[in-house]
């Protein structure tokens, strides 16, 4: 009894230092939210995520929503504005030292978490949301033809990569001291029940992190390229191919560095497709054994995040230009980045998992020694034991991208999943040009300078709709 009642002290200290993060169903909140996005309402989906944001200080999450909400729907300047509040939130944790009284709030949140459940844990988001995040505020940019701007956030993704790249490096060695001192072994591959193939995935393991991305250096590439710098767009297209050798289209662009300038007809287009949603965390139950200083074994029932691909919107690898079946380049998986990512970080949810085991156990062994007539060698069912599924949802998963001259003037582009509409007409005037388009179930987004006015930030969505 003692036991039970220290365990909910410590969980009402948890749920007063953190609010109401365990008891938030975000899965259900983003369903609700991209439902609107599918349905090609933009608007619905900002109403709603206002919705179930009602305090005023909000969180990464929100920002990170909001701004791809507003993106989608071709509201661009209010998306960075939100973007930035989020990249404000990353800097702040990532590169400022917090007060005393914060420290201590966050140090005492994140330790009762690793107690009672990750879903407390303040959110600080995935390596790999933070460098997507400068790179989608790059696209923005580029939209409307600002390639200085784009320049200037490609700049802070590279840095972010940077200091990613330090911490983590320390991150994994604490991790495995610490498991080492207390005696962690398990390894996501003896989780019985757990779906390890999607972690060991031949794609995923391909990835060199779960933080970088060769579209991004890509996009560096090309931006460079525009603005005149080849000596800064050659390091961008050789990282690309550093990243992803098995593909031709990153070291075709390097080979074409010295090609040429375009005529003063002709631009240079890059056209991106992004395509669905990021993937759902889940969470999934795990028997995991735990022996106690008696040498008793108590099964804990405890719980480990799997990530769940989006499927609304149908695959497809070619678009239409003027008539033209153009081929289309995959050059990025959100869905494969976060699944390395959570490959990577399995050592030290294990190790806060199990530390929730084995307390868990604890209090079981003691019942168990008050009672011998009752006694099970398996923890009672834990209403709070419930892996952390928050994740930014609205991020687009697939990238895929074609390159080619096409002449100044107006064309139109179309893609197949939406058949039967009319193609999208663009306008194309620079020497270098940008054309981003979305596609989200049967609807396809459209913003930027090229599109024409019936696609201005009011009516963005341009087919799929009456």
């Amino acid at each position: 009894m003692h036991s039970r009642l220290f365990f909910s002290l410590l969980l009402s200290l948890a749920l007063q230092l953190t609010g109401c993060a365990a008891y938030r169903n975000y899965d259900l909140e983003l369903e609700q939210t991209t439902a609107q996005l599918k349905a090609g309402n933009p608007q619905g989906a900002l109403q709603l995520l206002e919705l179930h944001n009602p305090s005023e200080e909000r969180d990464l999450l929100y920002y990170f929503e909001k701004g791809a909400v507003l993106s989608a729907g071709g509201a661009l300047p209010q998306s960075q504005v939100a973007w930035r509040s989020a990249e404000q939130l990353v800097i702040q944790r990532q590169d400022t030292v917090e007060s005393a009284g914060t420290q201590l709030l966050s140090a005492m949140g994140d330790h009762w978490g690793s107690i009672i459940n990750d879903k407390l844990r303040r959110y600080d988001g995935y390596d790999y949301e933070e460098v997507m995040l400068t790179t989608q505020m790059a696209l923005n940019q580029l939209a409307v033809n600002d390639f200085d701007g784009a320049r200037a956030d490609i700049k802070k993704t590279h840095e972010r990569e940077a200091l990613i790249a330090r911490q983590r490096e320390k991150e994994y060695e604490r991790l495995e001291e610490e498991a080492k001192a207390q005696g962690v072994r398990m390894h996501y591959k003896d989780l019985q029940g757990y779906p390890v193939m999607t972690l060991d995935a031949p794609a995923v393991i391909a990835l060199k992190n779960g933080y970088q991305s060769a579209f991004s250096h890509y996009l560096a590439g090309f931006t460079y390229e525009a603005l005149g710098e080849r000596d800064l767009a050659a390091p961008g297209y050789r990282q690309a191919i550093e990243l992803r050798p098995d593909l031709p289209f990153f070291e075709q662009a390097l080979r074409e560095l010295d090609k040429p300038a375009t005529k003063a007809n002709e631009s240079d287009v890059l056209i991106i497709v992004q395509s669905g949603l990021a993937p759902a965390r889940s969470s999934v139950r795990v028997p995991y054994p735990v022996r106690l200083e008696d040498n008793q074994v108590i099964v804990a029932n405890v719980s480990f995040p799997v990530m769940v691909p989006d499927t609304s919107t149908p695959a497809f690898t070619q678009m239409t230009i003027d008539g033209r079946k153009q081929q289309l380049i995959l050059v990025n998986s959100i869905t494969d980045m976060s699944l390395r990512t959570l490959r990577d970080d399995m050592p030290g949810i294990i190790q806060r998992t199990a530390h929730r085991a084995y307390l868990a156990a604890s209090v079981q062994a003691t019942d168990n020694r008050r009672d011998p007539s009752k006694a099970s060698y398996v923890t009672q069912h834990d209403g709070f034991e419930h892996a952390d599924t928050r994740t930014w949802r609205t991020l687009p998963n697939i990238t895929l991208v074609a390159r080619l001259r096409l002449k100044k003037g107006e064309h139109l582009i179309s893609l197949p999943n939406t058949p039967g509409t009319a193609p999208l007409k663009v306008r194309i005037e620079q020497n270098h040009q940008v054309i981003g388009l979305r596609a989200l179930g049967e609807r396809i987004y459209s913003n930027g300078v090229a599109f024409e006015p019936a696609a201005a930030p009011e009516s963005s969505v341009v087919s799929g709709l009456k």
